[in-house]
C-alpha cells in the first residue's frame, strides 16, 4: 500500500507540473516580486524584520491580442516588464526603509525613469561600442560598416561592457543583496515547478540558476543584435550611403536604436523556445550562456531571503489557488 500511495503521489505531482502556471519574478530592494498572470505580489523585508506584501495589478501595454502573436509580443512585453519593475523597485525601496506612506510613482515619473534608462543603455551599449569599433577600423584591425569584422568588434565591445558593468555593480553592498534575492527568486520558482512542498528548506536545495531569467534575455538581445546588425547595416548602406562620414555613422546608430524592437521580439521567442527544450544537446547549448551569466547576477541567498521569496510566490498564486496547500510560510503583513 505504501508503494501504491507513493506512486499515486508521484502521478499527482506530474499532472500538476504539466498544468503549473507560468510564474516569473524579479529581485527588488530587500525583496522579491512574483508575477502570476494579470497580477503580482511584492514581498519586502522591513527594518523590523517582518515581511510586508502587496498584491497589485500587472499593468499591460498595447492590445491584449498582441501577446498571442509570436515575433510581435516580445517588445511590448519588455516595455511593460520594465515599467512594472521600476514601480516595484521604487516601492520596495520605500518599504525596506519603513516608509509605508510614501507616494507611488506617477505615470510621468515612470516614463521619465524609463527614458533616462534607455538613454544610458543607448550610450553604453550602442554608441560606445560603435565608436570603439570605429577605432578598430582606424587602427586597421577592422573593415568599414559594410563588412562583418566591424560588427564583430562592435559585438565584442557590447559583451565586454555588459559583463564589466554587471561585475562592477556587484561590488556594491546593496546590489549584492539584490543578487541574493535574485537567487532566492530562482530557487523558489524551481521548488514550485518541481512539485511538492514549497518551503525555505526545499527552495534552499534548488539551483539559483533558471532558464527563464531576464538576465538571460538581455544576453540573447545582445547576441541577436550582433547578427541583425551584421546583416541589415550593409543592406541599408547599399540603399543609403551619404558622403559625410558623420551623417553615415549617426544614421547607422539611429538605425540600431530602431532595431531594438525587432531584436527584443526575436530574443524573446528564442528564450521561450530554449526554456521548453528538454535536457538534450540543443537545449543545453541554448541555455548554457544565460546560465553562465547568472553566476554573476545571482548569489546564494540566506534563509531569511528565501522566506521572502516563498511568501511572494504564495501571495502571487493567491489563497484560493489549488497550490496553496504546498506552502508553509509565515503570515505576512498584508498592506493595501
Amino acid at each position: 500500500m505504501k508503494a501504491v500511495r507513493l506512486f499515486l503521489r508521484q502521478m499527482t505531482l506530474a499532472a500538476e507540473s504539466c498544468a503549473l502556471p507560468l510564474v516569473g519574478g524579479q529581485a527588488v530592494m530587500e525583496g522579491v516580486l512574483m508575477r502570476n498572470g494579470a497580477s503580482y505580489a511584492l514581498a519586502v523585508r522591513r527594518p523590523s524584520g517582518s515581511i510586508s506584501v502587496e498584491s497589485r495589478r500587472w499593468r499591460t501595454m498595447g492590445p491584449q491580442g498582441l501577446r498571442a502573436i509570436r515575433f510581435l509580443r516580445g517588445f511590448p512585453i519588455l516595455v511593460e516588464t520594465l515599467s512594472n519593475g521600476v514601480r516595484a523597485l521604487n516601492r520596495s525601496a520605500d518599504l525596506s526603509m519603513g516608509e509605508d506612506d510614501a507616494e507611488p510613482m506617477s505615470r510621468r515619473q515612470v516614463i521619465c525613469t524609463l527614458l533616462m534608462a534607455l538613454g544610458a543603455a543607448v550610450a553604453l551599449f550602442v554608441a560606445a561600442p560603435h565608436l570603439l569599433a570605429l577605432g578598430m577600423e582606424w587602427l586597421g584591425l577592422a573593415g568599414d560598416m559594410t563588412g562583418v569584422s566591424f560588427h564583430l568588434w562592435d559585438g565584442l565591445f557590447k559583451f565586454l561592457m555588459f559583463i564589466g558593468y554587471i561585475a562592477a555593480i556587484s561590488f556594491m553592498p546593496d546590489i549584492r543583496r539584490v543578487f541574493q534575492y535574485h537567487g532566492a527568486e530562482h530557487k523558489t520558482i524551481h521548488a514550485f515547478e518541481r512539485g511538492g512542498m514549497v518551503t525555505v528548506a526545499t527552495a534552499r536545495a534548488c539551483s539559483r540558476l533558471h532558464p527563464r531569467c531576464g538576465t538571460t534575455f538581455l544576453l540573447f538581445v545582445l547576441s541577436v543584435a550582433i547578427v541583425l546588425h551584421a546583416v541589415t547595416v550593409p543592406l541599408l548602406l547599399m540603399a543609403w550611403n551619404p558622403s559625410s562620414a558623420l551623417a553615415r555613422h549617426l544614421g547607422i546608430m539611429c538605425f540600431k536604436i530602431l532595431l531594438i524592437a525587432p531584436v527584443s521580439a526575436l530574443a524573446y521567442e528564442i528564450i521561450r523556445y530554449a526554456a521548453t527544450l528538454k535536457d538534450g544537446f540543443w537545449g543545453r547549448l541554448l541555455r548554457a550562456p544565460g546560465l553562465f551569466l547568472q553566476l554573476l547576477t545571482t548569489r546564494e541567498p540566506d534563509d531569511e531571503q528565501l522566506e521572502v521569496a516563498v511568501v511572494a510566490l504564495r501571495e502571487a498564486l493567491g489563497p484560493d489557488s489549488p497550490y496553496a496547500g504546498r506552502f508553509e510560510s509565515p503570515d505576512p503583513i498584508v498592506m493595501e
